[in-house]
């Protein structure tokens, strides 16, 4: 099916129109040497809302600036999005992909990630080198994607190349610690050409990676460009791959001890490897291509393509239940538990994605409407191998002992997924009053969702038409504050497992799963500072499983989850200072559920009450280049279990980060001296509490780790 599909003819016919016009315009450039006169926009402020400022925009945004990146060390988007309060992880174990929380409600994989507004599948590992930001758009999902959980939609922006022929970037960064991990990667940009009509920027990544937790070393590898082409005054052309590597041992999360919660670890062992352990291994292949071209009367036309090609080799020596004691959902009272030898070789994800897009102004009624139209093809295809392993190997103990032999024999079968998708979206902000807007979103999507087992047993079919819409206003009370409301739907889909003998309904599709989002918030932003205050209040419906006839049971809606809450962040500089700080309070519960109706009333698992961060940071006058800073983390206390199953509670926690910066020349090249310490006061804490796979898991925070850098810009 995969190798005939309409989308990927029409896929590749526009692949090849892209590189036919990369070809050409190269051609007519050298060939006409003609002075570019029309320069480029500025940069979107928030990807898909175009040169409108983040602070006019009817919804709560966070954006991690390259800068930022850098200071903090990131490695992954985790490592970044924990500076916003709103932000928890979920299931975030350290060798695996990202798994995240925003406001309390877990994003899924699959469908709340972009990367240059397009739609990919974060189930990798994404590399932090050649990211230009990562912005979080919170709220109205409906509106920026499709099919999303609520909470948020992460968007990864690439470094570009500069717009100024005289600026170059020839950045060198070598770097060491959290563990023994030691790095050095190379960031180049400029423009050439006879009027500099060529720009590029080059990235590339070496990292041996040996962190603070024993037996998971491992290494990873990037290389990355992105290229444009002004082609003329109107139009431009852009093109970016980005190709990454990453191969390392995974680790496992602890459990409940029977009915207790352990005592907390300091987090260095990888307590389920054994010798016999393989490295888990994530490649990824990402690239795209977009056409620009200004249009009359200030419309502008934008086509894109992009594509990303995963492979995947998921391994681990997995801890899982206790059979001695007959429970499945923790280890053992004395920290055992049953090993199973996981192995899903050749693991192969392909996103695909084409979009046009056209925006511009009209005067309609006596008021000016800000417009965009978008019509969007993807396609996401999961293809695993025909059987994976899921093996018994015996048994081991947190204290790392065991006695396990290797399984690796595939036994199980897996399951291939098609995901395709035609999306339809029109935004209009009406300009009402010089100082009052409505904003109205309308996204139609046509979606036909496929999975089947890789024998062809318990085949699905999802394939329905929903509509999502979106409806905002603000007003700026003056230049620098301005108040906002917004409505908006987003839609998530479920099928009943196609398992006959245990579901009266298997195979069946559920109603669309709608969730209902309101928020109402407050921005203001100066030269000097900017902040947030919102009020958010979201319902998610739940399935659940209710008795049928016989052992059967049926699949069926089962009440909601109501996640309000309140947000406040904000920072600002004051002479020497740079001070910021985030709280979010977070009022999550079930409610009309009926299946089970003791859960009504509980909060989920893993979802903290309340969430702080905060940071200062000072600029020394007396040793210009010098600035020392703080960061300050702290999450109250969580539910690891459910009330009906003893109510254990996971502790709140604090942490400190420290970090001196210096800013000097070397031989007169200019650099950057870091050295940082994570973890400050040696805190032994629960960092999480996800229930993942009917299992509950605890995860450790990290100890003290130590971090320096030093980069040379050339």
């Amino acid at each position: 099916m995969a190798n005939h599909s309409p989308f990927l003819k029409a896929t590749r016919v526009h692949a090849a129109v892209a590189l036919c016009i990369a070809s050409c315009a190269s051609a007519w450039a050298q060939q006409n040497p003609t002075e570019i006169t029309i320069t480029d926009k500025l940069p979107a402020r928030v990807s898909g809302f175009g040169d409108v400022p983040a602070h006019e925009l009817p919804f709560n945004t966070t954006t991690i600036d390259s800068a930022t990146l850098k200071d903090i060390g990131a490695q992954r988007v985790s490592d970044a999005l924990r500076l916003d309060a709103s932000v928890t992880d979920s299931y975030n174990s350290p060798a695996y992909w990202d798994m995240l929380s925003v406001r309390g409600f877990t994003l899924n994989n699959r469908y709340n990630y972009q990367r240059e507004g397009l739609p990919i599948s974060a189930e990798t590992m994404i590399p932090m080198d050649n990211k230009e930001r990562i912005e979080l758009l919170k709220g109205t999902s409906g509106m920026q994607a499709g099919t999303s959980a609520p909470g948020g939609l992460v968007n990864y922006v690439v470094k570009r190349a500069p717009t100024n022929a005289e600026q170059k970037i020839r950045n060198i960064t070598l770097s060491y610690g959290q563990g023994n991990n030691r790095s050095v990667a190379a960031d180049l940009g400029g423009r050439f050409g006879e009027n500099a009509d060529f720009g590029y920027r080059f990235n590339v990544a070496h990292e041996d990676l040996d962190p603070y937790i024993k037996n998971t070393k491992g290494h990873r590898d990037l290389v990355a460009l992105a290229m444009d082409l002004r082609i003329n005054g109107n139009s431009k052309l852009e093109w970016e791959f980005e190709q990454s590597h990453r191969k390392q041992i995974g680790v496992n999360g602890y459990s409940l001890l029977g009915g207790q919660l352990p005592p907390t670890v300091d987090g260095k062992k990888n307590f389920t490897y054994q010798p016999w352990s393989q490295p888990g291994v994530f490649d990824a292949l990402t690239g795209s291509v977009r056409f620009k071209h200004n249009l009359d009367n200030g419309w502008l036309w934008t086509t894109q393509y992009a594509i990303q090609r995963l492979k995947m080799d998921d391994r681990l020596s997995f801890a899982f239940g206790c059979s001695t004691e007959n429970v499945y959902d923790r280890y053992c009272s004395n920290g055992g538990f049953d090993l199973y030898d996981y192995r899903s070789e050749n693991e192969r994800r392909t996103t695909e994605a084409l979009q046009t897009e056209l925006s511009g102004h009209a005067l309609m009624g006596g008021l000016q409407h800000d417009l965009t139209f978008t019509v969007m093809r993807y396609r996401q295809l999961n293809r695993l191998a025909p059987m994976q392993a899921y093996n018994s190997a015996g048994t081991g103990n947190i204290d790392g002992t065991s006695t396990s032999t290797a399984a690796a024999t595939p036994g199980d079968l897996n399951t291939d997924r098609s995901d395709y998708t035609n999306e339809f979206a029109l935004k209009d902000r009406v300009h009402l009053t010089q100082q009052t807007s409505a904003w109205l979103g309308l996204r139609q999507i046509q979606m036909n969702r496929q999975s089947v087992r890789t024998d062809g047993s318990r085949p699905i079919q999802d394939a329905r038409n929903v509509t999502t819409p979106w409806v905002a206003f603000s007003h700026a009370l003056d230049q620098s504050v301005t108040v906002y409301a917004s409505y908006g739907q987003g839609i998530e889909t479920e099928v009943t497992p196609n398992k006959t003998g245990t579901y009266a309904n298997a195979g069946q599709a559920l109603p669309v799963l709608r969730s209902y989002q309101h928020e109402v918030g407050v921005k203001g932003q100066t030269t000097a500072s900017n902040w947030q205050v919102t009020w958010f209040d979201i319902t998610r419906p739940t399935a659940g499983d209710a008795p049928a006839s016989g052992s059967l049971v049926n699949r069926q809606m089962d009440g909601e989850a109501r996640h309000r809450g309140l947000e406040l962040s904000g920072s600002t500089s004051v002479q020497n200072w740079k001070l910021g700080s985030g709280f979010t309070w977070i009022d999550a519960k079930r409610q009309n559920a009926v299946i089970d109706t003791s859960v009504n009333g509980q909060r989920p698992l893993n979802v903290p009450a309340y969430i702080l961060r905060g940071m200062a940071e000072y600029r020394y006058s007396g040793v210009p280049g010098l600035r020392t800073g703080v960061r300050l983390s702290h999450e109250g206390k969580r539910g690891v279990t459910e009330q009906s199953n003893g109510d254990i509670q996971l502790p709140a926690w604090t942490t400190l980060d420290a970090s001196a910066h210096y800013d000097t020349k070397v031989n007169n090249v200019a650099s950057t001296w870091t050295l940082a310490i994570d973890n400050l006061a040696n805190k032994h804490y629960w960092r999480e509490s996800p229930k993942q796979y009917d299992h509950y898991y605890l995860y450790p925070g990290a100890p003290r780790t130590l971090r320096a850098s030093v980069q040379f810009r050339l």
